[in-house]
């Protein structure tokens, strides 16, 4: 993988991620909030969710 892509993968990631609290900064903070209280095997869930739902797509997207 180039350096160029993986910095376009990276650079897309951080508009997206801010796009919630830019657009609906109470919303953030209260999912936010929501997410501190839970609890560490709930939070590792999420993440390995996100992570596969992740693969998942570049897998769609590439053809592979």
């Amino acid at each position: 993988m180039s350096n160029e892509i993986l910095l376009t993968a990276v650079a897309l990631m951080l508009v997206l991620e801010g796009l919630l609290p830019f657009l609906f900064p109470g919303v953030w903070r209260e999912a936010f909030r929501k997410l501190t209280e839970l609890s560490d095997g709930q939070l590792r869930f999420i993440g390995l969710t996100a992570m596969l739902a992740g693969l998942l797509l570049l897998a769609l997207v590439r053809g592979d």
